[in-house]
């Protein structure tokens, strides 16, 4: 029963915490737009502090904890892919280009060639 009430606890430290976090996201914000009267350095560090603030305060919470071992992993996942190399870059850019190129020209062939057959053949507006 009692390590119900303690996980219950945390859970509810855990949401202060974030709301808390957000509060101070909001602070900072709110800080750009009433400090309008000086100078943008210091309404863009009460934004940073703000953001700081809220990231430190987040970061002590259990969500915040597990979106960091998230984020450590996700980079540890990003080292094992197998990028391209520069050639197989250069060569994948030209096909999409080149595909690019003959689409926009199909299509504007059929736009001509649709009016042309619309406006000139069948409707005769153009003469």
């Amino acid at each position: 029963m009692a390590n119900a009430n303690v996980e219950t606890v945390s859970l509810w430290a855990d949401r202060f915490k974030v709301v808390l976090a957000l509060a101070a996201v909001v602070a900072g914000i709110a800080g750009f737009y009433l400090l309008s009267d000086y100078a943008l350095v210091f309404r863009v560090l009460a934004v940073l502090a703000g953001l700081l603030v809220g990231a430190g305060i987040g970061w002590l919470s259990e969500p915040g904890k597990r979106f960091y071992a998230f984020a450590q992993e996700s980079v540890r996942e990003t080292k094992k892919v197998v990028w391209p190399s520069y050639k197989e870059t250069v060569q994948t850019t030209a096909v999409v280009f080149g595909f690019v190129f003959l689409m926009a020209l199909f299509l504007w062939l059929t736009d001509k060639s649709l009016e042309l057959v619309l406006y000139d053949w069948i409707l005769g507006w153009r003469k």
